[in-house]
């Protein structure tokens, strides 16, 4: 049993500190939600680089606030994250037992970063697009 909980509570602890490292302070996201910032609806392009994993991925994703979230209704797989002020990104994406953990850089309608995944196997890069 205890080797069943601690994925699930690893996962839980990324999750938060994802969510804790670049959430901006409550004046900044009063601000951030004033000025719309980064929300909206974004198209992300995931590449592997590095390992045995599935070549690529495109995942739509929907900013509101600070909150990064999925942006359709997907069962096999759960997005999670938070956009600083800056445009520092931070998100967790859940497939079939494993996740994988992304950060890098939004500006305006463009960003880009690198990932890894929760065993360590794979890594990438990569980019999103606002939409519309």
């Amino acid at each position: 049993m205890r080797s069943i909980l601690r994925p699930i509570f690893a996962f839980a602890l990324s999750a938060l500190l994802a969510a804790i490292v670049v959430m901006p302070s409550d004046a900044a996201q009063r601000s951030a939600k004033a000025s719309g910032g980064f929300d909206g609806l974004w198209s992300v392009a995931i590449v592997t680089l590095q390992g045995n994993c599935d070549p690529s991925y495109r995942y739509p994703v929907r900013i509101v606030g600070n909150k990064v979230v999925q942006a359709d209704p997907d069962p096999n797989y759960q997005l999670y994250g938070a956009v600083g002020r800056s445009g520092a990104i931070r998100v967790i994406v859940s497939r079939g037992g494993q996740y994988a953990d992304g950060s890098g850089r939004l500006s305006n309608d463009r960003g880009a970063g690198r990932w890894h995944s929760s065993s360590g196997q794979c890594s990438g890069q990569w980019t999103a697009v606002r939409r519309g």
